[in-house]
This record gives structure tokens, sequence and C-alpha cells, in this order.
């Protein structure tokens, strides 16, 4: 009898423990992302009128990178995505490339992580190809927006990429939007190589299926500078969805 009773004493305990761990998982999706909606508080002002071509002043940044530096050294952009929730700044690790799969920009371990390169890239967007990472959140928060881009009416009605820096502001347009593998793509490609970055782009435009967006109008080769937005899809480990525009303009 006192055993039946062990039993069920351990059984009751387990289901409180499985139970917090529960809530506190769905606590952690559901409110995914808000600590950065207090940073743009902080740092993004009102985003200043384009200068004029006869005005030689230099460009305004409509983020305070010093005081997101102080916050965090590893900050060293911004990313806004109009037309989705991406507004998030970017952060690259100098010690370990896994440590924004889990940790914000402020340090705290959370399961949403931070927008983050890997030092497979320099923190210049002067690669070939620069991968910028988030998680899809099932709030919708951090780059569980780029999913939108599988709506062919949304893909083409929204293809700016902005990169804020502290003294240039990129902009981007986006060429492709889809399913791929789960290979990273700085190890397996030699962007370096232009006959290997140009066949790995015709392979790009080359694409034709159902989850897929293909600008076939847009001009992009070897000789261009493109990023590539690296999200989950599905909760599938084998897979990712990708977003990739192709720098058009610096203002600096």
């Amino acid at each position: 009898m006192k055993k039946r009773y062990v039993v069920a004493g351990i059984l009751a305990a387990a289901g409180l423990i499985c139970g917090g761990i529960a809530y506190y998982q769905y606590y952690q999706d559901a409110h995914a992302g808000q600590e950065y909606e207090k940073i743009k508080e902080k740092v993004v002002t009102e985003e200043p009128k384009k200068p004029e071509e006869t005005q030689k002043s230099t460009v305004e940044i409509p983020i305070d990178f010093q005081t997101l530096q102080n916050m965090n050294p590893d900050i060293y952009a911004w990313i806004k995505v109009p037309g989705t929730v991406i507004d998030y700044p970017i952060v690259q690790s100098g010690t370990d490339n896994s440590y924004y799969l889990n940790h914000s920009v402020e340090h705290d371990e959370n399961k949403a992580g931070a927008i983050f390169t890997e030092d497979y890239n320099t923190k210049t967007f002067e690669d070939p190809n620069t991968v910028i990472y988030g998680h899809g959140m099932a709030n919708g928060s951090m780059f569980d927006g780029l999913h939108q881009y599988m709506d062919r009416d949304f893909f083409d009605q929204n293809k700016e990429v902005i990169i804020y820096m502290p003294d240039k502001i990129l902009h981007y347009q986006i060429f492709a939007a889809y399913l791929y593998d789960n290979r990273h793509l700085l190890q397996s490609f030699n962007f370096d190589n232009k006959d290997i970055y140009q066949a790995y782009l015709d392979m790009v435009f080359g694409i034709r299926d159902m989850k897929s967006n293909i600008d076939t109008a847009a001009s992009v080769t070897a000789d261009d500078k493109i990023i590539t937005l690296s999200t989950c899809y599905a909760g599938m480990d084998n897979r990712r969805y990708l977003v990739q525009a192709v720098l058009v303009s610096i203002e600096q």
C-alpha cells in the first residue's frame, strides 16, 4: 500500500513538473520578442526624410547605436523589413556562434534568441553573401514574418530590406523566397569563388515549386552582394525557409 502511495506521489510530482515546464514554454512563446519592443522605444527615432541630391550632409541614422552598443557591444547593425514585424538589432558573438540561438541581445536566456550572424561573415555586409539567422516564433515575432513571402502577392508587393549601420544605410531588394534544406550555406558554398557563386545563383533562379517565389526579372550576378535571411520551417529540423535580397544602394 505504501509503495502505491509513493508511486502515486512521484507521478503527481512529475505531472506538476511537466505542467510547469509546459506553461513556461507557452509563456515564452506567447511573449517572444516583447523585450525588443522596449529596446525599440529607447533607440529607434523617427525615420528622417531622404536627403535631397543637392545636399551634401551625411545621412541621418534613425537608430541610437551608442545606446545599443553600451547595452551590448555585439550589436553592430539593425534590420527592418517593411510590411513585416521584422525590426530588430543584429548581433554577432565573438566567441560562440550558437550563443544567440537562445539568448537575447540583453544576454537573457530566451528561446526566441536574437537576430544574428556568425563569424563566417564579417560585420561589414561586404561579403558576397551575408547570412542572417532568426527563429520563427509562434506568436509571429522575430523571423516568423519571413513566411509571409510564401504568398505571391505579398512577395511582389514587399521587396525592400533595410540594414542600418552606425554610419550608413544599406538598401536591398528581395529576389527570392524558398524552402531549402538545412545545410550550412557558408560552409557548403565558396561564395568568394565567382564561378561557384554564379552557379548557386543560377540554381536559385531555377527553383520552381509551390512553396517558392522567385523574381525571374531581377538581375543578380556573382558581382553583387546579397543577404540571406534564414529561419526554421514548421518545426522541420531538416528544412529552412530562406529570403534573399540583393544590395541596390547605400546611403552614407
